[in-house]
């Protein structure tokens, strides 16, 4: 299984988060300081500039994955240090109960297992979604962007898919 550690930054509802209830199951650690994230790890990070892709199992599997819990709305984005890769999620639409049908609008284990998706952890991402009721539902909605995601060589084949999918 691959390493999974959350940045949680206290600010929502610890009864809703997905992160939280990750931990509570054993899934994923969760830190509240971004300097404890895996040191070389990849950090999904809506605000990257380059696409996860399948090219970021390796590393991935090396160093871990690492995802951000904080409120999107505040704006306020911390400080990333060098040491972490960042990615960005490509085109896909939420299942979760605040943000049903938006694009892009993931909870952070839409986001976990979306990434684990797309490197070929199938088993795991299922894993991770199926703590929720919601969770199989993700799959369903995105199936078929992650099925193209995930046979994409990297990250520039990744925004060519994503267009695809953003015009139909």
């Amino acid at each position: 299984m691959v390493k999974i550690v959350v940045y949680h930054a206290r600010q929502c509802d610890p009864k809703k988060c997905s992160a939280l209830k990750l931990k509570r199951h054993g899934l994923a650690r969760v830190v509240f300081h971004v300097k404890f994230l895996p040191r070389n790890s990849i950090v999904l990070n809506p605000y990257a500039e380059q696409a996860f892709s399948p090219a970021d199992k390796e590393r991935m599997e090396r160093f871990g994955l690492a995802a951000l819990d904080y409120s999107w709305e505040q704006g306020v984005q911390p400080h990333l240090p060098s040491h972490l890769v960042s990615r960005c999620l490509p085109f896909l639409v939420a299942a979760n109960p605040v943000n049903y049908g938006t694009p892009t609008k993931l909870s952070t284990v839409e986001a976990l297992a979306a990434a684990l998706y797309i490197a070929d952890f199938k088993p795991e991402a299922e894993k991770l979604l199926s703590l929720f009721k919601w969770g199989p539902e993700f799959l369903r909605l995105n199936r078929e962007r992650l099925e193209a995601y995930l046979k994409a060589k990297d990250s520039s084949e990744i925004l060519k898919l994503q267009r695809f999918f953003m015009e139909d």
